[in-house]
């Protein structure tokens, strides 16, 4: 299993808009990756105010050719350009591979 960890530092005058993300940016994510080997995800929102990320997510994928079916595919670029309708935050991101 390959996982894309994405998380979005905290930081002073950010904003970040988790209606949005929930709501929009998600499904978006689910309809573009799923078809390439994404099995699921989990979004983790900050439970205490200072917390260094606001929101930290794992996409969850078959294995590391599913990862890079799904995030080279052409449809890929509507989640990446999404971002910027929900956050002015630049995501931190890691692919990790269970041991």
């Amino acid at each position: 299993m390959t996982s894309y960890i994405v998380a979005y530092p905290a930081a002073p005058g950010a904003t970040f808009d988790a209606d949005y993300y929930m709501a929009t940016h998600m499904p978006l994510v689910h309809e573009t990756f799923g078809p390439h080997g994404m099995t699921g995800a989990r979004v983790l929102f900050a439970d205490q105010p200072d917390a260094p990320y606001v929101v930290v997510t794992t996409l969850e994928f078959a294995d590391g050719a599913a990862f890079t079916a799904a995030t080279s595919s052409p449809d890929a670029a509507a989640v990446f350009a999404d971002v910027a309708n929900f956050t002015t935050i630049t995501p931190v991101t890691m692919r990790a591979r269970s041991a």
